[in-house]
């Protein structure tokens, strides 16, 4: 019984390094389609209740935005083809509970290669028949 448990305690390292990664992998598919404009990525990593907030930190005030999933995936045909945006995601910090998780994720955001804003994703995701989906993003943006 006690190699059972020593087992155990070596292996839980891995498994829980393993299911770091789905998350992490979650969240830079969900980038990946973010950076091609490709809906159908964005859309296959993303619960089709996701909730899309943003803490806008100003000078004077600080006000939270929400945007319905369904708008935020339509404004990719808005976008100018010769339009570039790159997030630059600096580090990934991923908490699990079960069917629950969270990614810790600062950034700088990047319009034709020229520092836009910077802050920090928050990303809730939600263990649905194997597959980790985003089912909540809330940032905050502040101005350089």
């Amino acid at each position: 019984m006690k190699k059972i448990i020593i087992y155990l305690l070596i292996l839980l390292p891995f498994y829980s390094n393993a299911q770091n990664q789905e998350v992490e992998n979650t969240v830079k598919a969900f980038f990946e389609g973010f950076h091609a404009k490709d809906t159908t990525k964005i859309k296959s990593v993303c619960h089709d209740k996701m909730l899309l907030q943003s803490i806008m930190e100003g000078q004077k005030a600080t006000k939270l935005e929400e945007e319905k999933s369904s708008e935020f995936i339509k404004s990719f045909a808005t976008f100018p083809k010769d339009l570039k945006f790159e997030e630059r995601i600096l580090s990934y910090k991923v908490q699990i509970d079960g069917a629950m998780a969270h990614a810790w994720t600062p950034y700088e955001f990047y319009i034709n290669d020229k520092l836009s804003h910077s802050g920090v994703n928050s990303f809730t995701l939600y263990r649905e028949n194997n597959q980790w989906k985003i089912v909540h993003i809330i940032d905050t943006r502040r101005k350089p």
